[in-house]
């Protein structure tokens, strides 16, 4: 039977078609993990700070737990999936509630957690894992007058820390002396997420305050700074080294919505595009190798997926990954701890709280081919830094150092974590000392306060009943001393 063909419209102009980009990645899809393959049985915390609770390294995953009295976090190693014990040994020396975790980048074992008690802590994990609770750090910083929100390493440098507080504050750490050693003071009210581009020479940060900023992060100067009024910032993150940045937040209208901008020019966004009118926060993911966005809702169970160009319309919807289960927070592996074998270019590690499970998404492209697919993986940064604290604090930027996922790509860094031994009490930053007795503003100053207290007179009690000890001593001695027969 033949169709006929509309007036003034031919077959060879397939306009009933649709048009497809010609793409790599344009079938990638989303396989979750089998349950056997998931961690069960984790009292997730139930915390309403909007942070991903989670963090993953190609040894180790984290994820900060509910418990009363202080805050804890659990440490599994990656191959002991299944049920895990109620009794399963925990991090657990914050006096508060821990609210960010994040592996070092360049030392498997390092992971640094802040927390409402107003402390970042550094922790040495055992070989293997944890055998017994952990209570003490490797370090301790404090430096921040109210609970401290998130935690970053940089990119390249190893040792070097950003950790913001609800006291406006940016702080950057150098572990190697373990003191702050810049504070970056601009905001105006509480940071919500930073985010550093390839060579963490810059930093970008969203905060309360509806603004976007962009901050040379040794001299702590705003390059750019955006005014977003119609689009509400809640998370940014740098589109590698594309010098462009996209930001989640939401619309007057109250819609989910993404703006892409260009690093050095935030006066207006390059696109806005709305998402969809759910109410829970965007959490952002760039992969720099693939050039893909995926965007995870947190209190729903999607993730969307883009591919990033560099001509309009920029970004290019390839699909969705769909789950009834809503997720509270993402944990992402990084490329180096991804099977090159299976074609898997990104993995999630999603907590699903009302489970108490998390469960592993690996995002793969499909191929036939059992070989190893050059295309879809460049070289990409390894686990060596590039600087050292002290280089980088003088001025000097570098690219992350490449590695190849071909070639023994689960090669272990040689670096190892040393604590410095310090005295001093009091911490100074900008010629101000952190560490001095401010009177408390809030409730969380005045838990803070409360804590130190509480250290400095159990101190102070175990060094009164060390010199009773020492005078009940020379008492004695003094005493032999007078009764001896020399001396009568």
């Amino acid at each position: 039977m033949s169709i006929p063909t509309p007036k003034g419209s031919s077959w060879n102009s397939m306009s009933w078609r649709p048009q497809y980009r010609s793409s790599k990645f344009r079938n990638v899809y989303g396989k979750a993990a089998s349950r056997e393959h998931c961690f069960d049985g984790i009292p997730i915390t139930k915390n309403v700070h909007d942070n991903h609770f989670c963090a993953v390294n190609a040894r180790y995953l984290a994820i900060v737990t509910e418990s009363a009295g202080g805050g804890s976090f659990l440490v599994i190693p990656l191959e002991q999936t299944g049920r895990i014990e109620p009794n399963y040994p925990k991090v657990c020396g914050h006096q508060g509630n821990v609210l960010d975790i994040k592996w070092n980048p360049f030392i498997e074992n390092v992971i640094a957690s802040c927390s409402e008690d107003t402390s970042v802590r550094i922790w040495e994990i055992p070989e293997g894992g944890l055998k017994r609770n952990m209570t003490e750090a490797a370090l301790e910083l404090y430096g921040h007058s109210r609970r401290v929100g998130l935690v970053e390493w940089h990119p390249t440098t190893n040792n070097i820390l950003f950790s913001a507080g609800y006291d406006y504050k940016v702080l950057i750490w150098n572990l190697d002396i373990g003191e702050p050693v810049k504070m970056i003071d601009c905001h105006t009210d509480v940071i919500l997420c930073m985010s550093f581009n390839t060579d963490g020479s810059l930093l970008a940060t969203t905060c309360k305050d509806k603004r976007l900023r962009v901050v040379e992060p040794r001299s702590g100067r705003v390059l750019q700074e955006a005014s977003c009024k119609n689009h509400r910032v809640n998370r940014v993150v740098f589109l590698g080294s594309t010098k462009r940045l996209l930001t989640t937040g939401v619309s007057r209208w109250n819609t989910r919505q993404i703006a892409l901008w260009d690093q050095e020019d935030l006066s207006m966004p390059l696109i806005e595009e709305e998402i969809d009118g759910l109410s829970g926060l965007l959490f952002p993911f760039y992969d720099a190798d693939t050039h893909m966005l995926y965007l995870a809702g947190k209190g729903d169970g999607n993730i969307r997926y883009y591919e990033i160009g560099s001509e309009k319309p920029y970004l290019s919807y390839l699909m969705e990954f769909r789950s009834p289960a809503p997720q509270k927070g993402l944990g992402v592996m990084p490329k180096h701890g991804l099977d090159v074998s299976a074609c898997e270019v990104f993995r999630f590690y999603k907590l699903i709280t009302l489970k108490g499970l998390i469960e592993p998404i690996s995002m793969i492209v499909p191929r036939r081919s059992e070989t190893y697919q050059e295309d879809i993986y460049p070289m990409t940064p390894g686990t060596e830094p590039a600087l050292t604290p002290d280089e980088w604090l003088s001025g000097v930027n570098r690219d992350p150092i490449l590695m190849s996922l071909k070639e023994g790509y689960k090669r272990n860094s040689k670096i190892v974590f040393k604590a410095p031994v310090r005295e001093k009490k009091s911490v100074v930053v900008n010629g101000i000392d952190l560490l001095e007795n401010v009177p408390p503003r809030t409730e969380n100053e005045l838990l803070r306060m409360f804590f130190r207290q509480q250290d400095e007179i159990r101190r102070l009690k175990d060094e009164l009943s060390q010199k009773d000890i020492r005078i009940r001593q020379l008492q004695l001695e003094l005493k032999n001393f007078r009764n001896s027969p020399k001396n009568n």
